[in-house]
Order: C-alpha cells, then structure tokens, then sequence
C-alpha cells in the first residue's frame, strides 16, 4: 500500500501542473474528464481490488482521477473500468481518445518486476442504448495497447500523453474501457473528441460546420451555397480532411452583374460605378460621355447626344455622331465615256469611332425637280457601307444635272436622324460630235425592210430621226426637192413596210434632239427589198452558231483526253479497281503549317476569323481539353440566325506559349472546308479570355455513340458512316496533311449521324519528298491506332493514318468496342510484329473486313489510299447484297470481345460477375427473376432462352450467346496470340 499512497500524491500534483486546452474551432469534445467537477460514475470490474479513485482540490474546484496498482498480486491481472455512455453525433464515425497518464518503471519495484506490466488496454463498444451497469467483457473490442513513450521513474515522474482512433461507429453512442494486466498506472485524463471543419466562406460560397471524414472517407466532399447576390454556373464543392482542414474548392461563385465582391461578400456597385455582367472583375468606373449611374448599375447611361452601338461594349464610352465628309470632289475620268471619279476626306469629327463607313446617293436634276437615278448609274466598288474615300461612278448621261450626296455614318448614326451628309452637282459635256457609226439591214421580205443603228456614245436622250425613200432619178441625196418619208424613234431600230417590191431605197438617220434638232452626223445606207436576196442577218447567226458549237465541241474533247491522262496516271494494282470522280482530282489548297510563321499570331489572323466575344454564349460544360473547358453555347451574329456551337476555352494563368499552342489547332482547322470535317466558327484572340469556337456535334464522340448505341444500327448505317470519315481524311491526304491520332474518339457525330473528323493536336504537315513522311522528336503516340513503322520510327505518312482508319473500320463495326481489348501497349506490338490482326467484330461483312484486312498491311506501299478507300465503300453502300455475306466469326479468337473468363481465366463464380465481365450488368435482375442463378444454368441456355428473359436488342442478344458459346469451348481460354 505504501507504492499506491505515495504515487497518488504524485500524481495529483501532476495533474495540478497540467490543463489541456482544446482548439474549440477544429474539435467537438464529447467527454473531457479532467473538466468535471463531479462524481465521474465509471464501472470498475471487479469491483474490488482493481482500479480506484482519487480526488483532490485544484482552484477551489474538485477534479478526479484513477488509478491501479497491484504489481505485487499474483500474475494474471484484469482489471477493467468502463465510462459512462458516450452519445456521439450521426456523422461522427470516428472520434479521437488522448489519454493523460503516469506509468511506473516496473524495475522501482524491489521484487515485483517479475509480475510487473508497463502498458495497458483500450477497448471500445458502441451501443443504440445505455447499458447501466451491466458489463460483458465480449462486448468490447480492442482498439490499442497503450504503453508510455518514456517510462517514468521514481523522483522524476513524466506525464505521458497518447491519443488513439477510434473508427466505425455506427450506432447512437458508445463506451470506452481500460483494462489493467499488471501494471501501476494513474489514469487522470481522459478526453474524447472529434474533428469538424468550422463553417467557413471560400470563393464566395459558405459551406457548413462539417464531421470530419472517417478512415475509409479521408476526404468528405461538402456542397456550399453562394452568398447573397453571387452566382455559379455548378453547385461549388469543397473537401474536409480528417484534421479538420478544408482542402480542394470546386466552383467559384461570383457576384452578379451590379455588385462586386468585398471580402466574402457581394456589394452593389457604388454610384458612378457600374459591372455590366456576371463575373469575379471589381466595379468599373463609368467611362467617357455617360451620366453618373446609381447604385448596383448594369450599366452607366449615355448623355444626351451620344449613342452606343449594339456591338459596343458596356465598358466602351458613349461616341457622338459623326460630322459630314469634306473636299467633296468631282473629276471626270479620261478617255472614257459617261464615267467619272467622286471623293471625299473623312469628316473633321468622327465622334470618337473608328467604324466609319460611307454612302453615296444620286438624283437627276432638270427644270420640273430632282428624281432618284435609281439604277440608271453604276458605282465601283459600291454605293453603301464603303470604307474607301472615293467611288467609281459609270454610265452618266450627258448634259444631264447629277446631284451627288455622300453620308457618313458610324455604328450610332441609327439612334438619331441626323445626317451627316455633302453633296455636289455636276454634268458631263462632250467636245466630240455624236456619230451614228453603223447601220445594217436585219430582216428584209420583199415589201418590207428591218433596220438597227449604233451610235458612238449614249446620248442625252434616246431619240432619232429616220428618213427613207426611193433611189431614182432625183438623186442619191435628200435635198429640199425630192419626196422622202420622215420618222421620230425612242428606240435605236425600226421595221418599215408596205415598200414596192426589188426597189432600192436609201435611208438617212442621225441622232436629235427634244425638240427636234439635229446632234449627231447624219449616216446614209442603200438597200434593196427583195424575195430573193439572201438575209444577211440570220446568214450571220448561223454562221455565228456553227463557229460557236465547233468551240465547244473541241474544248469537250480536250478535257476528256486530259481527264483520261489523269485516270490512267492514278491506276494502281488491287483487289477494286479505283474510281476516281471529277471530286477527287487534287485540289490546289494546299495545307500549311502555322509553325512554320515567325510569329504564331500571323497564321491565326491569315486563317480564322476573329468573333466578338458578346456574341458568344456558354450555356453547360460538355468536356474538358488539354488546355481548359469545352462548352455549349450559342453564336449570335447579327443579321445571322442564333447558330449552337462548342467553344473551346483557356484556362486562367496560361503562358504565352499555351495560348500559342491552343490558337495553333485554330489555325489548322481554319485551312478546311469540307463537310466530314469539323467546321472552325471563328476565334478569340483580341480579349483576355481566348477561345476556339466550332461547329457543335449533339451526338458527341463516335466510340461514345456507338457503345451507347451498341446493336441498334445496321451494317449499312455503319458503313455509310465509315463512307464519311474516309471523304474526310481523303480531303486531308489531298491538302498533304497527316492527321496521326484518327480514332473513334476523334470523330464527332451530329443530329444526322454524319461523323466529322476533328481533334488536330497531334497532326503534322506532310514534308515534300516521294516518301511524304513526317519524323518526330519525341512525344506520346496512340499505339492501338498506329502503323508499325510510326511506332518503330516515327515516320507518319498518309498510309500510316489508312492503318488508323482500318482500325477505326474495327471499332464502328464493333460498336466501340476497344482494340486489342485489354492487352497492354507492349503486347500490342509483340502481337503486331507477330502478323496477328484484330478478328473480324460480331456480324461484319467480309468485304469491310478484307478492307480492314488491306489497310494493315506491314508493308506501307500495298495499302491503299483514300481515294481508294472511298471508292470502295461507295461501291458497297450502291450494292447492299455486297454486305450480307458475314465474316468468320471465332468466339475462341473473340472470347476477349469483351472476355468471357475470368481475369485469371478460370471459370466464373456467378453469374453477375460473368454478365459484368462482358458488360451485360443491366440483364443481371433478368438472370435472377428467371432463376438462373449459377453457370451450369448458363451454359444450358439457346438464343430463345436469352430473348425469353427480357434480351431483346439485337447486338445484346448476340453478345451473350456468342459469350455463352465461348464457354461452351473447351478452349475458351487460349491466347489471342494463337489465331
């Protein structure tokens, strides 16, 4: 007893030396012994001759402890002490128990180091109830065996400080329990606890006070919500560790338009300050010529007499009108007739915009007033939207008053009705006289004559004098003596009749005036009415309609021969003779390598077009690329309908050299047209945010489609979608481009099913010589997809991406399915270089195999090329019997498509671990309902079986009995590499 009593005075000391205090930010105490002021109620067991306790005042308080001694009683100590029930909380699956303790060295004890311990228990037991004092030892598991850091010795005790986890509680509380095995040990505080995040503020979002995660949830995913008056496109999430540390924010809310963040809230704007959209950007000033907003302002109003255009910004200032164009000049231009050149300099005031664009109107002007010249001038380059300076105006009558106006205008002018408007009038005069410079004979009968003039240049106005009669006696003049006929045309032609018959009559006419008077040179012509005489006139347009069809006829021949040239120097040797259409002659685009710019810049700006970004808007996430988000959105052009599009986007805090590298696909993209290749809308460049705007494809990537249409489409539909992708890459080969990463994921498919290649971040230019090959430096390459020679290599050429479309031809025909299944790359090769080729897919015709066949040849010259290929398959989509006879199909060979063994290749366990490896998990509860529940049921069953179960798509139906098959080998599980 002497041991017990002196080490209980040592103790208490101790522990009046010793106070923890808990971070109360991070922890949640459930039991803290050393704080209580009262009886603690603990169960020892045995009652007698075990633990004890002590008590003591520190502070004017009562504070209690335990302890056991008996290291000198026989071996075999068990002594237990159990707390009081522990209620927790629903989420506290793990709690954290630190113990404050004294151990005596067993060797202070003169004869008692033989039975002596120096550690103790820790036991655990969760319960939905309190148990009282009942108290079953079984009940409880062992959680650890605490031993002192330091063993402490007499005269220079040490307080040893331990905490252990206690994991997977599940119930409403629980109870902690020491047991004693021999040792001299005060157990004098003891407090249990668990972590919490405390609710916190990130990015604009609160999330809750959150338990921290347990053992098998080291990271506990949390949903926050934005704070007043912020948004975010996604729920923001964050993590909570098992220390109670938040970790990993997802999503960011910003604040919405008119109001900006300030610390971890959202503020309206202040007056004379506006933020026009949703964003994280502070405030912004209100710019130049606006009035003062309010609080909270979208936008800062513009003052009286300034405007702002639809396509400005809300950050741009308001801009004035323009002022009316100057220097207003007329010149006629030489040696032309009726033409003359109009300029102008810009306006003195352009109100502050550098959109200016001008327009030009016209009016004929005489004695009664001014009218529209409408289309009777022409104008080059045009009348509206000019940006130059000056216009080519043709067609100008003589003689006639022309009022000429120019109007300025901006991208304003349409809010106001003022015009900023000059105009000038001017006149032609002509020095030279007007001439009638032919005359012929059209038609002629024999009392009747048709006539036609042209005269040197247009006149003022279109009127003439015709006078006629018979050559005779009199004269061959029209003197004021003899008799002639007078007529006043409009037009410049006259039929004349009722003459005598194989009389020759002379004919005078000259251009004349209003009133009358002559302008021009008089042209006189002899001509004669006959039956007989041949018509000079449809002599000529015979004549003229022989010359024209021989032209034609010569030029037809010379481009038949050209075209049979063109044939006979593109014939290859093969099993399908090539068919080359008018389409497929080399195009004379050809492609070039934006690399190959000093300044990447250059070939963005020569090869996409520029977008605002207003007129772009992202709608949901569908994707994420190597260099950020991919989007949905729409394309708002004006004077466009709404067009949906994906908009590539890059991510915050890029280099200049990732924003090179991501405009760079931009500018490959931009050099095609062609309807199986992905369309490029336009770019980003000129703004903070870069972006990449396409065509959008809703049906997604093709492998994605496929699996997700596996069996739903028929041979034709897959074949005319390998039609489709073939057309593309034959445009590219003929651009001398090789794409290098063609596969399934790379084809994108619209709402028509019409598949698009895209995906250029691997494509290289072909280099200029016979081989056409393209070596890399370095870098990841597709193995599954990729010719041997670009593996071994690195040489890429048009026949090595015919291999990737062969292998491409696989995975449609597959519905997915992934090549060479699960072997790994090394395998692949080995299986390669070993002449072994994938087998044909479930249900492929023979002739789209032999294709495949044909585009893996080892050696690269007996491939064909694209043309070819696409030749062949339009012969197969013309000719649907070619596609009914079915490749061989070895359910030994395509046991792994998908494996129908297990992983180790022994039998399967059950049948849902047989359904999953072959992925038919969703037939599992049809398997079960019809009470097949193990494999030699399985085995047992025929294709009506599988279809009496609810199977009924017919790729699902083929899948599983092909597997079941399989099994049925005794050789299911020989290697692929056997074929």
């Amino acid at each position: 007893m002497e041991y017990r009593g002196f080490k209980c005075i040592l103790f208490f000391n101790i522990f009046i030396n010793s106070i923890f205090i808990s971070e109360q930010n991070k922890e949640e105490v459930l039991l803290d012994m050393s704080a209580s002021g009262s009886e603690l109620g603990w169960l020892k067991w045995p009652d007698e001759d075990g633990w004890e306790m002590a008590q003591t005042v520190v502070n004017g308080s009562l504070h209690y402890n335990y302890f056991v001694c008996n290291v000198e009683s026989p071996a075999g100590q068990d002594n237990w002490l159990r707390t009081t029930f522990i209620q927790r909380q629903p989420t506290a699956t793990r709690v954290f128990v630190e113990l404050r303790f004294v151990v005596r060295d067993c060797n202070s004890f003169n004869g008692a180091s033989l039975t002596c311990k120096e550690t103790f228990n820790l036991y655990a037991s969760d319960s939905d109830v309190d148990i009282g004092t009942s108290f079953r030892k079984n009940h409880f598991r062992k959680v650890a065996t605490i031993a002192p850091d330091e063993i402490s010795r007499v005269g220079e005790l040490k307080i040893n400080t331990e905490t252990r986890v206690v994991e997977n509680l599940s119930r409403k509380g629980f109870y902690l329990a020491f047991q004693d095995i021999g040792a001299c040990v005060a157990l004098y505080s003891v407090r249990v606890y668990y972590k919490i995040c405390p609710a916190t503020i990130k990015s604009l979002a609160a999330f809750p006070e959150t338990v921290a995660g347990g053992d098998k949830q080291n990271l506990r995913k949390v949903a926050g919500e934005c704070v007043e008056n912020a948004v975010s496109e996604d729920q923001p999430l964050i993590y909570c560790t098992v220390d109670g540390e938040w970790v990993v924010p997802v999503g960011q809310c910003q604040c919405r338009a008119g109001y900006a963040a300030a610390g971890d809230v959202c503020q309206g704007c202040q007056p004379g300050f506006f933020k026009a959209d949703v964003s994280s950007e502070a405030c912004q000033q209100c710019p130049a010529n606006t009035q003062p907003s309010e609080a909270g302002a979208l936008i800062c109003p513009c003052q009286d007499g300034y405007y702002r255009a639809p396509t400005d910004l809300p950050s741009a200032g308001c801009s004035g009108l323009p002022s009316e164009p100057v220097d207003l000049a007329v010149t006629t231009v030489p040696s032309t007739v009726g033409k003359v050149t109009m300029s102008w300099s810009p306006p003195e005031d352009a109100g502050g915009r550098s959109d200016l664009t001008y327009h030009v109107t016209c009016e004929r002007c005489d004695d009664s007033g001014c009218v529209p010249c409408e289309d009777r001038v022409r104008y080059e380059p045009g009348s509206t939207d000019l940006t130059d300076t000056s216009v080519l105006v043709s067609q100008l009558e003589p003689s006639v008053n022309y009022t000429f106006s120019v109007e300025a205008r901006s991208g304003v002018s349409q809010f106001s009705n003022q015009r900023a408007l000059s105009s000038i009038t001017t006149s032609l005069h002509y020095t030279d006289p007007l001439k009638v410079t032919t005359m012929q004979l059209d038609e002629r009968s024999s009392n009747s004559l048709s006539l036609s003039w042209t005269v040197s240049r247009k006149a003022a106005h279109n009127r003439y004098q015709l006078m006629y009669r018979k050559k005779d006696g009199e004269g061959e003049t029209f003197s004021s003596g003899t008799t002639y006929t007078v007529l006043i045309l409009e037009n410049n032609w006259v039929q004349i009749g009722e003459l005598a018959p194989a009389t020759a009559y002379l004919f005078r006419v000259q251009a004349v005036n209003v009133d009358n008077s002559p302008v021009s040179d008089i042209m006189e012509h002899e001509f004669t009415t006959t039956a007989e005489a041949p018509n000079q006139g449809n002599t000529s347009v015979i004549l003229g309609a022989a010359v024209g069809g021989g032209a034609m006829l010569l030029i037809v021949v010379v481009v038949l021969l050209i075209r049979k040239r063109r044939r006979g120097s593109h014939t290859r040797q093969g099993p399908e003779d090539t068919y080359f259409s008018p389409e497929q002659l080399k195009p004379l685009k050809t492609y070039v390598d934006p690399h190959t710019y000093e300044d990447p810049n250059t070939a963005v700006h020569k090869f996409t077009k520029e977008i605002h970004p207003s007129h772009v808007t992202k709608q949901k996430v569908i994707g994420a690329g190597e260099f950020g988000e991919v989007y949905r959105g729409i394309l708002k052009v004006p004077g466009r309908k709404d067009l949906a599009v994906a908009v590539k986007t890059l991510k915050p805090g890029y280099s200049e050299k990732q924003r090179q590298d991501f405009l760079s696909e931009a500018s490959i993209m931009g050099q095609f047209t062609h309807q199986n290749i992905i369309r490029l809308e336009g770019v980003v460049t000129k703004f903070k945010h870069a972006m990449i705007v396409t065509e959008y494809m809703e049906n997604g990537a093709l492998d994605k489609y496929l699996k997700d249409h596996d069996g739903e489409m028929s041979s034709t539909q897959l074949v005319g979608m390998l039609r489709g992708i073939s057309a593309g890459m034959k445009y590219l080969s003929d651009m001398s481009y090789v794409h290098r990463d063609l596969a399934a994921r790379n084809i994108l498919v619209n709402c028509n099913m019409e598949c698009k290649v895209s995906d250029f971040g691997l494509s290289r230019v072909l280099e200029d010589d016979p081989e056409g090959t393209y070596t890399t430096s370095g870098g990841k390459i597709p193995i599954r997809w990729t010719a041997p020679e670009a593996i071994a290599y690195r040489k890429f050429t048009s026949a090595s991406d015919v291999w990737s479309f062969g292998i491409v031809m696989w995975e449609v025909m597959a519905f997915g399915e992934r090549p060479y299944w699960d072997m790994s790359n090394h395998e692949v090769m080995k299986a390669i270089n070993e002449a072994f080729r994938l087998p044909a897919p479930m249900d492929c015709p023979s002739a789209v195999y032999q294709l495949m066949l044909q585009c893996w040849q080892h050696d690269r010259s007996k491939r064909p090329r694209f043309p070819d290929i696409v030749s062949i398959l339009d012969k197969l989509l013309k000719s649907p019997e070619s596609l009914k006879a079915i490749a061989d199909f070895d359910p030994r060979v395509s046991i792994r498509l998908p494996s129908t063994s297990g992983s180790d290749g022994s039998p399967f366990r059950s049948v849902s671990e047989w359904l999953e490896s072959i992925k038919m998990s969703q037939y599992s509860e049809n398997f079960s309902c019809a009470g097949v529940v193990s494999m030699e049921q399985v085995l047992q069953m025929k294709s009506e079986d599988i279809r009496n179960i609810g199977v009924r798509l017919p790729g699902h139906l083929k899948r599983i009995a092909y597997s079941i098959l399989g099994l049925k080998d005794q050789t299911s599980t020989l290697s692929v590499f056997a074929v």
